[in-house]
């Protein structure tokens, strides 16, 4: 088995914010970064492996810091995780007001990846060399995040709406139950 370092995975690019890139708000529209982080994501993702990749999964986007207009946006991407076909690109998004330097932490997101072959089929990827207590740290904390959410999507699986269990927790929250007969 062919193995690449968490090195070799990384991408970074810079774009300035421009007016086009704004909400109703006058702030930069967080589906923007989105495309933009989708981007990145392939790139490195595809850098890695060498292969066509597609997105199978986002986990945890939380817009910490609105970006202004004029601010340049960096984002810095690498592989945290590889399974067979898959892994998990870490991406950290800064902005930076370019007159005084001021630099923040916008987000920070999991992309889960995977790799395709010529036929659309998913193909192997090279398995990942940990050089730094970093690189392994962000592994594990893949793993982890990777049991939490099939705990999850168990759990939620498992949830009936129609218990009185349910309805006891929906009178906890700021709704009105109006059951009827009908399933529409």
């Amino acid at each position: 088995m062919d193995y690449k370092s968490v090195k070799d995975s990384e991408v970074f690019i810079s774009v300035l914010m421009q007016p086009s890139h704004s909400n109703f708000g006058g702030k930069i529209h967080g589906g923007y970064i989105l495309s933009l982080m989708d981007q990145i994501a392939f790139a490195c993702a595809s850098k890695y492996s060498g292969a066509y990749c597609v997105t199978a999964s986002v986990d945890t986007v939380d817009f910490r810091n609105p970006i202004e207009i004029g601010e340049l946006v960096t984002m810095k991407a690498s592989i945290n995780y590889v399974g067979r076909s898959s892994m998990v690109v870490g991406i950290r998004v800064e902005s930076e007001n370019i007159q005084s330097g001021f630099v923040k932490h916008c987000n920070s997101s999991y992309f889960t990846m995977v790799a395709k072959d010529e036929e659309g089929k998913t193909t192997s990827v090279p398995g990942l060399i940990l050089n730094s207590d970093i690189d392994r740290r962000r592994f594990v904390k893949s793993i982890r995040r990777m049991e939490m959410k099939k705990a999850h999507s168990e759990e939620y699986r498992a949830l009936d709406g129609s218990t009185a269990e349910s309805l006891e927790i929906l009178s906890e929250y700021n709704v009105q139950v109006n059951l009827s007969n009908n399933n529409e």
